[in-house]
């Protein structure tokens, strides 16, 4: 079964989000709702969905700004779906904070833990968690092979990579790591088929066949 991916660039750092719901079907899921949550629940209300999950690909700021409005549109409020290892960082804040944002409303606390290897489902249409540390300890991805398509946040995008550089005390929280970060991409994204489609947290889609060949980072 296809999926219905509805894509959003929000926010400050006008992040990616998308509304992803199985072709047809009438639930949906919201991978990184980076900013208001409202226009994402109108999306999904013109199209007859409902959100029934948040999934979040790492707890940058940038990637849950809009999860407090989603959850107070939607009844009942969503599940927010993250990694472990970066509930520390969603607790700080997503170090908005250290970027000079003012206090937002996180949403509802993540109480559903990701782990690689986890399967996850949107209606029938299943989703495999991979975990890619290095941007952030906890990051991961969401891969579909039925329709050859990973939602892979800030790991990779077209002709580049996630950032590691992150000052102190940011650094402290994300445990950015540019080597672990391109291990992973070997590992969990160059393992993939070349005509996997990429759909970052910010930037155009790309594939992996495009990235493999030509982004400059992965050439060292």
């Amino acid at each position: 079964m296809p999926l219905e991916i509805v894509p959003f660039a929000l926010g400050p750092a006008q992040t990616n989000a998308y509304l992803v719901a199985p072709a047809g079907g009438r639930e949906a899921v919201v991978i990184d709702p980076s900013w208001d949550g409202h226009i994402i629940l109108a999306a999904g209300r013109e199209r007859g969905w409902r959100v029934t999950s948040i999934w979040l690909t790492h707890a940058h700021w940038d990637h849950f700004g809009g999860a407090g409005a989603v959850a107070d549109g939607s009844d009942p409020p969503p599940p927010v779906a993250l990694h472990p290892d970066d509930y520390p960082l969603w607790r700080a804040g997503g170090g908005a904070a250290y970027s000079g944002l003012p206090h937002f409303d996180p949403g509802p606390e993540p109480t559903v833990d990701l782990a690689h290897g986890q399967v996850l489902h949107i209606g029938e249409v299943e989703l495999e968690v991979r975990h890619a540390p290095g941007h952030t300890r906890g990051h991961v991805m969401f891969y579909s092979a039925a329709a050859r398509v990973m939602f892979c946040g800030d790991v990779i995008f077209q002709m580049s990579v996630g950032r590691t550089d992150f000052p102190q005390p940011m650094a402290g929280l994300t445990h950015a790591n540019h080597q672990v970060l391109l291990q992973s991409i070997h590992r969990e994204v160059l393992s993939l088929p070349d005509d996997t489609r990429l759909l970052p947290g910010h930037g155009p889609a790309t594939t992996v066949g495009q990235e493999r060949e030509f982004n400059p980072f992965l050439q060292e």
